[in-house]
């Protein structure tokens, strides 16, 4: 049986992520990169998929666990009949290779623990050559090497699948353990299995500690929204500068259902948020490398611009299914690699222009060829917005006129012809006016629904669509706009159990997608606080932010969605969006005199003691 997807933590190097259980197991690790194969993948699976646990022979789950403060360094406590022991779990960020460290300390009494390591290489099916060298394991398979070191005395159980290895702390005692990843073709054990455990917490402590002092949100839930831009960078690719949209695959928006996709990718759609969220939390670095990510990735054609790149920009994400892992939970299939890369948005060239007139504003340089791209994204739009697409939620069928998609097109005319109007270069700004002006006529007549007095999800389809909520932040009619404050109250119709989901179940979206059964989405009842607070609603707004509050996990993490009928997390997790979209919404809410409630100031923060 699976664990549930919010006894999981999150520890990061930068540039590959590692999911950790309650239970002390390494359940989802993919090296040396996020959109590389599963090495551990029993997230996916069984424990024959691939983990790594280490935690005292008695077994169960942790008695207590947080992150340091303001850090990413994870401390899971267990008290047992014979004492209490702490395991310390990070990555630090990544100098040559990389690794994770966990060091076992004895808190009181005697405890015996137990380090279980099963590698199972290329996507969790290839059980590798293991062999001694020195005072290490390692484990080869292919192109891929895994070694293991400890630095105290254990004894090794001899299982002919795994590495087990069974040791002894006492109070006052520790003894650490280092994994780290080589190309296979490497003899010798990388250099952090060398490196003092010590060392390495305390310099990931204050590598974590200086990038959070940075922030510079000092609202009511700061908490909170250093503890989703922790995970934000966690999420990053450091080299190029992109944000995986999550670090996971195939965790299912609905147990059982279909639709199980591969996140760890890089979205356009969330560039605007994304650069957004950074800079307005004094990140002004971050937001600079992403900038650079995008206008990277976008080189080429504007008639090939895709919805979704990898890390390094690259466009050919082939996507395979894997059937030997069973899924989370029997949701199955397991994808690899996406095919979302192929979907034709429109809402991507709306969310790209924004972007660039969010850097330009803020003054970040910008390439002189930018210009180029925006006038030949606009000479796309130009030729093509008419048509119908698939929309911002990729909806399957046939093409349809999706109101989001035309309102970004909106967004993309305004935003060219305001770089234009700042950088003087006013060329074809008549045609683009001319297409802004036509686009808000049309989507004003044929996106609005006198009956349900809202703006729905497409043309002449009377179903109400979250994105909805977007049009007074995008600046496409302001909040004081009756249709907009009448869309709003209709949003009430999306709710359940206070959350909002993406769409009106039934209506014209393909049967059997997640929504119609799954769970609702964190980052939709996000952008309902965001609208209620800009139409007034100040004490729904505030209660609808704080009702997300709390529903993170134990440590402060969200992942896409939220069921509140079996009151668990569903999706990838930790989803960057869902924290994007936190961070903005507490910013918000702060900027207009909001103030945390009574009870949220009453609970724990997630960011652990000091």
């Amino acid at each position: 049986m699976n664990a549930p997807i919010e006894d999981y933590a999150l520890i990061s190097d930068l540039e590959t992520a590692a999911l950790v259980g309650r239970d002390g197991s390494v359940d989802w690790l993919c090296l040396p990169r996020f959109d590389s194969p599963a090495c551990l993948a029993a997230l996916l699976g069984t424990e024959d998929n691939g983990r790594w646990r280490v935690a005292p022979v008695s077994g169960g789950v942790c008695t207590r666990r947080s992150y340091r403060a303001d850090t990413l360094v994870l401390e899971s406590v267990w008290e047992t009949a014979t004492g209490a022991v702490r395991v310390t779990d990070l990555m630090p960020p990544r100098a040559g290779v990389p690794c994770i460290v966990r060091l076992v300390e004895g808190l009181t009494g005697t405890v015996d623990v137990r380090s279980d390591l099963r590698l199972r290489f290329h996507q969790g099916r290839v059980v590798p050559w293991v062999r001694e060298v020195g005072h290490c394991t390692v484990a080869v398979a292919g192109p891929d090497a895994v070694w293991l070191g400890g630095d105290g005395h254990v004894r090794d159980r001899g299982d002919p699948e795994a590495t087990v290895w069974d040791f002894t702390v006492s109070a006052g005692r520790h003894l650490a353990l280092t994994l780290g990843w080589t190309p296979s073709r490497r003899t010798a054990p990388p250099t952090p299995l060398y490196v003092p455990a010590e060392t390495a917490v305390k310099e990931t402590v204050d590598f974590w500690r200086r990038w959070a002092a940075q922030c510079r949100y000092q609202g009511p839930w700061r908490d909170a929204v250093v503890r989703s831009l922790i995970t934000l960078k966690a999420l990053t690719y450091a080299p190029t500068g992109g944000i995986v949209a999550a670090p996971t695959t195939s965790l299912p928006g609905r147990i059982g259902g279909e639709s199980n996709w591969d996140y760890r990718f890089c979205w356009l759609r969330d560039s605007t948020r994304a650069l957004s969220c950074l800079l307005r939390s004094g990140y002004r670095d971050e937001a600079t490398a992403w900038l650079g990510w995008l206008v990277r990735a976008l080189a080429g054609d504007p008639a090939d611009l895709q919805t979704v790149y990898g890390v390094k920009g690259q466009r050919l994400l082939p996507e395979t299914e894997a059937p030997w892992l069973p899924g989370y939970e029997g949701s199955r299939p397991v994808r690899f690699g996406t095919s979302a890369a192929g979907c034709f948005q429109l809402d991507v060239y709306g969310e790209v222009m924004d972007t660039l007139w969010l850097s330009l504003r803020a003054g970040i340089p910008m390439p002189a060829h930018v210009w180029d791209l925006v006038e030949s994204l606009m000479g796309f739009l130009l030729r093509h917005w008419r048509e119908p697409d698939q929309g911002l939620w990729q909806a399957e069928g046939p093409r349809r006129q999706f109101v989001h998609s035309k309102v970004m097109t909106w967004v993309a005319a305004d935003r060219a012809m305001r770089m234009g109007e700042l950088l003087g270069r006013n060329g074809a700004s008549g045609e683009w006016r001319a297409m802004r002006d036509e686009v808000h006529q049309q989507v004003c007549r044929q996106g609005w629904d006198p009956a349900r007095r809202s703006f729905v999800q497409s043309y002449g389809a009377p179903v109400l669509d979250a994105s909805a909520l977007l049009i007074p932040r995008v600046g496409f009619l302001p909040a004081r706009d009756e249709r907009v404050r009448s869309t709003v109250r209709a949003m009430g119709d999306l709710q359940s159990g206070g959350f909002v989901r993406r769409f009106a179940k039934g209506g014209s979206w393909p049967a059997g997608d997640d929504d119609t059964d799954g769970g609702t989405f964190v980052s939709c009842s996000l952008w309902y606080a965001d609208a209620l607070a800009a139409t007034g609603h100040r004490r729904e707004a505030r209660e609808a932010f704080e009702r997300v509050l709390a529903i993170r996990n134990d440590v402060g993490l969200l992942a896409e969605q939220w069921d509140p009928d079996t009151g668990r997390q569903l999706g990838n997790a930790p989803k960057a969006l869902s924290h994007i979209a936190l961070v903005e919404t507490a910013v918000g809410l702060t900027q207009q005199g909001f103030h945390a409630s009574r009870a949220s100031r009453g609970r724990g923060g997630p960011n652990g003691r000091s």
